[in-house]
């Protein structure tokens, strides 16, 4: 770099700031040689460069995450290979200390694996590109969203959202997760508000502590609420894990 410095110094020091066409000074051509030459000798863009590498590259550059911090629609790189994940679960199994079993499916093939991560174990993030689109209908296996500040639609497999799916509704809020340029999931609202169509009756004085009940939702899910709960009521459930939050 020292000598790059001092040969453009050299160069520029022998070209006036401002000459007339076919007016250059002697010596010009060998000053703007001197230049072509001194600029062969800069260094080259290094690969690692973020200016120098395209998007879809620079989403590999993932941050260290533990394995306690593993959730649904993670997209982590293992083994050279990009995966995301569509099931995690939480266990402790006795001195063993506490794990993390998910289930991955590989971002290029498809291919699903399952593995067991421990919750300290560092793991690589890969960083991916969200956009908030509202649902609009669905066809078959397609859903269609819109793009709320330029209403453009478009269609993505109904897949992509999983078992989550079930609690599309008219004009909600959905997010999709894009790596290298293409959607590669959807996600739903955290809480979702649904409406019980039918309830098992509430059994009182059987048990001391009160025993959570089935209940179908409007959205054909069958989740487990408090006994209090009767058809016709609006619940609140985490989309998480179909669990009941609380009444609407």
């Amino acid at each position: 770099m020292q000598m790059l410095r001092r040969k453009v110094l050299e160069a520029s020091r022998r070209l006036p700031l401002f000459y007339a066409a076919g007016d250059a000074p002697r010596g010009s051509a060998h000053a703007v040689a001197t230049l072509a030459a001194a600029a062969r000798w800069a260094p080259p863009a290094t690969s690692g460069s973020l200016a120098a590498a395209p998007w879809s590259a620079t989403q590999r550059r993932g941050a260290k995450m533990l394995g306690s911090d593993v959730k649904l629609g993670n997209v982590i790189q293992r083994r050279g290979r990009i995966y995301q994940v569509i099931k995690a679960q939480h266990s402790h199994q006795g001195r063993g200390g506490a794990t993390i079993q998910v289930e991955l499916r590989d971002v290029d093939t498809g291919n699903k694996i399952t593995e067991r991560f421990r919750t300290d174990e560092a793991l690589e993030r890969v960083f991916v590109e969200e956009r908030s689109f509202t649902y609009l209908y669905q066809e078959g296996d397609t859903v269609t969203l819109m793009e709320p500040e330029t209403f453009e639609q478009i269609e993505v497999s109904k897949d992509l959202f999983g078992k989550a799916a079930a609690y599309l509704k008219d004009e909600m809020k959905v997010n999709l997760q894009y790596f290298d340029g293409r959607p590669m999931s959807a996600t739903v609202p955290q809480r979702v508000t649904c409406t019980v169509v039918e309830a098992q009756p509430n059994t009182k004085g059987l048990t001391a502590q009160p025993q959570y009940k089935r209940v179908v939702l409007d959205n054909g899910l069958t989740v487990l609420a408090p006994p209090f709960i009767e058809a016709g009521e609006k619940i609140v459930i985490s989309t998480a894990d179909d669990s009941y939050m609380t009444r609407a």
